[in-house]
């Protein structure tokens, strides 16, 4: 019995069922996306709170604190748009395909970003996070120990490396397949 892509005869009912039942769960991926468009939700209230209180502290503060609120402010905003990001592609990539092609404002990656574009995207954005933490770290440098700034620049150094691996082995695999 040859049950190849190719062949033309029917599977067996069983065989049928449990190929219909793996590919439906990939619906339970929907309340993981809903999180995250929750979690959106109460990072702009962050982010709403951090600006009022810049906005209201900040002519009395001195550069640097004002200076550190506003990168707090980026990377609210950082990872904001990774939040969004993994939200819209992952359920594109692994859920089911948005229908979305009359509207005018719809984002430029969408339905362009894969999974391999999607982990490189995530990580270059933990290495922008990752690096404004460090510049908020030297804006208060003063007020550091050593030992945390060893740490944060040695975990900013881990993440640049995983980066640059990462993005060689996508290219190797890509020259690779073509």
């Amino acid at each position: 019995m040859d049950h190849s892509p190719l062949s033309k005869e029917p599977k067996p009912f069983a065989e049928r069922l449990v190929a219909q039942a793996l590919f439906s769960s990939r619906w339970l991926l929907v309340p993981f996306y809903l999180g995250l468009g929750l979690s959106l939700i109460v990072l702009l209230i962050k982010f709403a709170q951090k600006t009022i209180a810049l906005v209201f502290n900040g002519t009395f503060s001195d550069a640097n604190e004002v200076i550190t609120a506003i990168l707090s402010l980026v990377d609210f905003s950082l990872i904001a748009n990774l939040l969004l990001m993994v939200m819209l592609t992952g359920y594109e990539n692994f859920v089911s395909r948005f229908e979305l092609d009359e509207l005018k404002y719809k984002p430029a990656w969408m339905g362009h970003v894969d999974f391999s574009d999607i982990k490189v995207k995530l990580l270059t954005s933990i290495i922008a996070i990752s690096a404004i933490h460090v510049l908020e770290i030297f804006m208060n440098i003063d007020k550091i120990s050593d030992r945390e700034l060893a740490w944060s620049v040695g975990i900013l150094m881990a993440f640049v490396v995983s980066g640059g691996l990462l993005i060689f082995m996508n290219r190797f695999w890509a020259a690779r397949d073509h």
